[in-house]
């Protein structure tokens, strides 16, 4: 557990050298091993062949005289770092000739091989210690038939005499000893120069991910506008990581940005809500107090204070009710569920408008049109006909308030591309951009002046109106200019093609 926690305490870096060291050591060592072991197996294999021929000449003499005479026998006496040996039947030795031409420690310690040991053997060299086991030899073991005199000495019988021939391995461990440490230093080596070289090697391949560390560190600290660099090739581990960073981080900028607007929002709404609502009861508790207090000596005078609380509470009221209704349409996954829709004519609430804007101004002039000004044709819908018809008195209000007093208005009704339309046109002062950008917002006034004592309102019906539009599935637009007069223009699926969404 505790090596654990320590390598998990290392830097990625230092574990992939850590790693990479591990295999390359294992690498060379597992390298070395087979290069060894191939290398003693032919050294072996060069020392059987030797033996072997060498066995075959001495088991074909036919005596051990002329066995003796076959041993090649060096400058002192001996058999060079050769051992050969004659045996009887029973393993007992018949002739031998040593590597010193005399006893040794360094001699080889045979077992005892009568005929039978030998015939298990079936001519297969082996290994076998030194007398001081200090070194090793090679053995290889033939059986031969040798002539020999009877017991009376009246005749000659064949007997089975076992050869010995051994070599001596000191040769092959001090080339295998040699070589392992050729090995050993060569791969000590290699290890430390290529460890080096791989930390190099690694801090350069590191280095992507050292610069996305600062980026997120960065963003960390609070700048969400930075970005990961492009470090690599887009097919590459390092460019599919960055792409996928650089899509969080701006999915996260656009989510703080979008967050931190909504909380402004709301802010601003809280405060023109709070302000909207206390203005209407600032005035109805002043004009209590003065009835309370006697201010209000005259009849005429209570009438109209009277009729001033009436209209307060007439204009709270509706403030109310707007903002209920938006919250209803805001809190509703499926805003239409509020509505109660059915098929039905825009053209009907279009017609009941130019009456309404008749009354409300009768100098004004107003005509009814179709989308573009030509005749108006039938905009067959499914919508909810009550609100419908608050949405295009919020337009007609809102186009007789802001335009000032004989400015023409149009009332357009039709299908456009698809859709049903109705639109409400004025030729009035028109808006900015930045007015237009706006105008859907809620508690926005375009003109802060107008006093609501004025007619001014609360900055809410053109919100409930797109709020209304959206509900039905459809689209509010403005098209406006300063001078250029302003256009509203609510589109609605047609009724076929709305009729077919309810239906599914």
């Amino acid at each position: 557990m505790t090596d654990r926690r320590r390598l998990r305490g290392l830097s990625l870096r230092a574990r992939v050298l850590l790693i990479a060291s591990l295999l390359l050591a294992v690498g060379l060592t597992v390298g070395s091993a087979v290069v060894t072991g191939f290398l003693h197996g032919y050294l072996i294999s060069r020392i059987d062949a030797q033996l072997l021929p060498m066995a075959t000449g001495m088991a074909q003499q036919p005596s051990p005289e002329s066995f003796a005479k076959t041993i090649p026998v060096g400058e002192g006496g001996g058999f060079w770092d050769n051992y050969a040996a004659l045996l009887d039947p029973d393993g007992g030795l018949i002739v031998e000739q040593r590597p010193q031409g005399r006893p040794s420690p360094t001699d080889p310690a045979l077992p005892h091989l009568d005929v039978a040991a030998v015939d298990a053997r079936g001519g297969r060299p082996f290994d076998v210690p030194s007398e001081d086991g200090s070194g090793s030899w090679r053995v290889l073991t033939l059986t031969s038939n040798t002539f020999a005199l009877s017991d009376g000495g009246s005749s000659m019988q064949i007997r089975r005499e076992t050869v010995v021939v051994a070599a001596s391995l000191d040769g092959v461990q001090a080339t295998i000893t040699r070589l392992n440490a050729i090995s050993l230093a060569t791969g000590a080596g290699l290890l430390v120069v290529l460890t080096v070289v791989g930390s190099f090697a690694i801090r350069g391949g590191l280095r992507p991910l050292r610069r996305i560390e600062r980026t997120l560190a960065g963003v960390a600290d609070g700048d969400l506008s930075q970005r990961v660099p492009g470090l690599a090739a887009p097919s590459t581990e390092i460019g599919r990581l960055s792409d996928a960073l650089n899509s969080m981080l701006a999915q996260n900028e656009a989510a703080f940005a979008a967050k931190e607007r909504s909380e402004s929002r709301m802010r601003r709404f809280v405060a023109d809500a709070s302000h909207e609502l206390r203005t209407p009861l600032v005035g109805i508790r002043g004009f209590t107090k003065l009835f309370r207090m006697g201010a209000l000596t005259e009849q005429a005078d209570v009438e109209r204070t009277m009729d001033r609380i009436e209209r307060e509470s007439l204009r709270l009221t509706r403030l109310v009710e707007d903002l209920l209704l938006l919250a209803r349409l805001d809190e509703q996954r499926d805003p239409a569920d509020s509505l109660e829709l059915a098929q039905m004519d825009l053209r009907t609430v279009a017609a009941d408008a130019l009456h309404d804007v008749r009354a409300l101004d009768p100098s004004r002039p107003v005509e009814l049109t179709g989308p573009n000004g030509e005749a108006p044709a039938a905009a067959p819908a499914y919508a909810d006909e009550a609100r419908m018809r608050q949405v295009v008195t919020n337009l007609v209000g809102n186009a007789v308030r802001h335009t000032p007093e004989g400015t023409r208005i149009r009332i357009g009704v039709g299908t456009l591309d698809g859709k049903a339309v109705l639109e409400v046109a004025d030729v009035g002062p028109g808006l900015t951009d930045e007015q237009q950008a706006r105008v859907f917002d809620r508690f926005y006034r375009a003109d802060d002046s107008r006093s609501r004592a004025d007619g001014g309102g609360a900055g809410l019906g053109l919100a409930i109106v797109h709020s209304l539009v959206t509900s039905h599935g459809g689209t509010i637009s403005l098209d406006t200019a300063p001078g250029a007069g302003a256009t509203f223009r609510v589109l609605l699926p047609l009724v076929d093609d709305a009729s077919s969404d309810a239906a599914e």
